[in-house]
């Protein structure tokens, strides 16, 4: 496992960050058995993990309450990520969501806490002064946005104190290149990804589009008739899955599963810190724990940029995975 400074701050996260949304059983996901979830985060911990990132929101604090159980004793030795999704982001909104996750996990400080997504009327300012506030009172040791597109993460830039920015970023999501990362890369902000595997799909698990479940299957990479859908576009699924085609066969050549080669690619991104990788078991916890160590070189980088090009195409600058009318712009 490697390691990296996050951003402008003083932390040092592992370059691997277990995900714990799959960890609590919902529609996404499907049901979950805890014993699974337990050994999932055990078996991250001993691969090396030092990242954790979680959110109120992630079965209504269930993912809290289970990541602070089972760290226990272990939770100096890791960095917490933490989500506040309030509808307002006044000071006493913001205090009062940090002392419900604080009581959650069990702990008396968050390492790195997110503005989980921005809002159309949110005071930007005014928002990362209630993080700060929170800094300043030493609940909070970082501060982190989410989801934040150019204009919302230009706002931010301009008060500055942000640390990372959570995106959705991944072979087969590459929106945020074209204006996010650059803002990132040179304002010292961290790009973590989210979805780096795109729900399941760059394991390679599933042959067609049909086979993806319905709570994976609502992203505008797939078509606007799927059951959960919550965008108005065709989806470009025949692309997906020739690009998927692309990616395994560099991965054969290469003698790589295709989940590790996906997350090391993206750690060879510009702003890249660290990868969320979710895990449901432990095989998938270490898995996953295994891209930390692995290096790509420039031409198999180059080459899976070239397959997964045509997605990329399709999908734009909206870096909005699930929504036409993106939530990430004022």
């Amino acid at each position: 496992m490697k390691y990296r400074k996050l951003g402008c701050s003083d932390l040092e996260v592992s370059t691997v960050c277990m995900g714990c949304w799959s960890i609590i059983g919902d529609n996404t996901w499907g049901e979950q058995d805890e014993a699974d979830s337990i050994a999932a985060i055990e078996a991250a911990l001993d691969a090396g993990v030092t990242f954790f990132d979680t959110a109120e929101g992630y079965g209504r604090g269930q993912s809290e309450e289970l990541l602070g159980r089972v760290l226990g004793d272990r939770r100096k030795d890791v960095m917490i990520a933490s989500k506040v999704g309030a509808r307002t982001y006044d000071v006493d909104t913001v205090r009062e969501h940090c002392e419900q996750s604080l009581k959650r996990l069990g702990t008396d400080v968050i390492d790195l806490y997110q503005i989980h997504w921005p809002r159309k009327d949110m005071d930007t300012g005014d928002a990362l002064a209630a993080m700060q506030a929170l800094v300043d009172a030493g609940k909070v040791r970082a501060i982190g946005v989410s989801n934040f597109g150019r204009s919302f993460l230009t706002e931010a830039t301009a008060i500055g104190g942000v640390a990372s920015n959570q995106l959705c970023y991944s072979l087969l999501f590459r929106a945020i290149e074209h204006e996010v990362q650059p803002i990132c890369a040179s304002n010292e902000i961290s790009i973590i990804c989210y979805s780096p595997l795109s729900q399941g799909l760059l394991t390679g698990k599933f042959a067609t589009a049909d086979e993806v479940p319905e709570g994976r299957a609502r992203t505008r990479l797939f078509s606007k008739d799927r059951p959960q859908s919550r965008h108005d576009e065709p989806g470009c699924e025949d692309a997906v899955f020739e690009a998927l085609d692309k990616v395994r066969a560099i991965c054969d050549d290469i003698g790589q599963p295709m989940g590790r080669v996906a997350l090391a690619w993206l750690l060879a991104q510009d702003a890249v810190t660290s990868v969320i990788a979710g895990a449901r078991n432990a095989k998938q916890a270490r898995q996953n724990a295994e891209a930390g160590d692995l290096e790509l070189t420039d031409d198999v980088v180059r080459a899976l940029a070239a397959a997964t090009e045509p997605v990329k195409e399709y999908v734009g600058i909206n870096a909005d995975m699930w929504q036409t009318t993106t939530r990430m712009e004022r």
